[in-house]
């Protein structure tokens, strides 16, 4: 019978210890990390890294908000709501909650019903949106996993506790936006290490931190030591052995330090020699510069924003790098925040409209600031794109209206033009005649 062998897909090298036993780089692993609650908190209080790799994606994703699309007075009612609810806010905030300790929900509480049965949207009336309330993992706890994959809730918790201060009130899904930190790629993992929740934005780049902060602070107790003065003193052994003469030693040290302070200058016996050594900064910027970078790259965040520093160098890419981070910050609101939210804003346009129309929705606003000429020429062209589109005839004007408003908006030429007013044109006058013409 043929024996079985076993095929390992790595280079080895025999010669060199290239993946065997001998080789250092052999015994390397992976482990997972594990830091209290206490230690995040510490962090994010303590280290300036750490409160940028937890806030900045949460502020950026919130800071521009949302763009509604309805009537004027829909769009004023909602945006009504959603600043007496300081739903912006709570937002950005629950998203710092869940980048720092893995996760954290906005719970919103519905006017006479009740929080532990299923949230049913059609029996929301005008005005009966009464708050929203950010809550952290601390005091969310996931109840048991939906294992029934016919489930919308299939993977995910069936309820959660509220942990008050004399009472625990359980809350349904459907009336939590829950937002999860760094996810873990196995639901299970999720429920057996974290209950429910993900990992903490930190965990991954935490190392790094510690790093760069390490270098940083070497580097600042080297600036102690930029310039070192020596002094030679015959005998100074004898004279440190005889405590009278230590005193007496130290005494007129001081008293040369005072007189080469005041005065520039350094007396000395004839005996004595002085000398002076500085120490070299060279390379420990750029040292430092590196382990920046390397957490800048362990947060996801390019190092000019991460820094807040303009892009520097003949090659300089940090504008594509921060378009890059904007599409990332953008992929974030489509794909993690707009279905956190659906249903909040279902119950906001209800409360706030009383009704649900079909035409409302919104869309995130551009994270890109575009300066003054870029604007200028975007208008131009645009307004050369309607004026070409136009003299060609090949659609009608009614349709071309509403075409080139929603384009003008769009494109930020005109984003206060109200596509529901009615537009009208008069009639063009009969051009004049020519100079000495005759009229018929």
């Amino acid at each position: 019978m043929a024996k079985l062998s076993t095929a390992i897909d790595s280079l080895r090298n025999f010669v060199s210890n290239l993946n065997t036993s001998r080789d250092k780089q052999y015994s390397s692993a992976y482990y997972a990390p594990e830091y209290s609650d206490d230690q995040l908190h510490n962090a994010f209080r303590a280290s300036w890294m750490a409160r940028k790799i937890v806030s900045t994606p949460a502020k950026d994703a919130t800071r521009k908000w949302r763009e509604w699309g309805a009537e004027e007075s829909q769009i004023e009612a909602i945006e009504t709501l959603e600043t007496n609810l300081g739903l912006q806010g709570k937002v950005k905030e629950a998203i710092e909650l869940s980048r720092l300790f893995g996760g954290a929900a906005l719970y919103f509480s519905i006017r006479g019903d009740d929080p532990s049965q299923p949230l049913e949207l059609s029996t929301i009336k005008k005005g009966s949106l009464e708050f929203v309330t950010v809550l952290s993992r601390r005091v969310l706890t996931p109840g048991q996993m939906e294992t029934d994959p016919l489930s919308r809730y299939y993977g995910k918790p069936k309820d959660y506790q509220v942990a008050g201060t004399n009472i625990t009130q359980t809350v349904h899904p459907s009336r939590l936006a829950v937002f999860i930190g760094a996810e873990l790629p196995d639901p299970d993992l999720a429920v057996s290490v974290q209950q429910g929740w993900g990992d903490s934005s930190l965990i991954a780049p935490f190392e790094a931190m510690k790093s760069a902060d390490s270098i940083g602070a070497n580097i600042s107790s080297m600036v102690y030591e930029a310039k070192v003065d020596i002094l030679h003193i015959p005998g100074l052994a004898d004279i440190m052995a005889d405590s009278n003469m230590r005193s007496l030693l130290v005494d007129r040290i001081e008293l040369c330090s005072q007189l080469k302070g005041n005065n520039g200058m350094l007396i000395l016996d004839a005996e004595e020699t002085y000398d002076s050594k500085s120490f070299s900064f060279a390379g420990l910027p750029d040292i430092q510069q590196q382990a920046l970078q390397i957490v800048a790259g362990a947060a996801d965040i390019p190092i000019t924003r991460f820094l807040g520093q303009a892009p520097s160098g003949l090659s300089s890419t940090g504008e594509s790098d921060l378009r890059n981070y904007y599409d990332s910050v953008a992929s974030m609101q489509s794909l993690v925040i707009t279905p956190a939210l659906k249903n909040i804003d279902e119950a906001l346009i209800m409360s706030a409209l009383g009704t649900r129309p079909v035409d409302v929705n919104y869309k995130w606003s551009s994270l890109w600031q575009v300066d003054d000429e870029t604007q200028s020429r975007i208008g131009k062209e645009t307004a050369e794109t309607i004026k070409i589109i136009a003299e060609s005839r090949l659609f009608a004007d009614d349709a071309l209206t509403v075409a080139f408003a929603n384009l003008l908006i769009e494109r930020g030429v005109l984003p206060s033009l109200d596509l529901t007013a009615t537009l009208t044109r008069e009639e063009d006058p009969e051009p004049n005649p020519m100079p000495g013409a005759q009229a018929t």
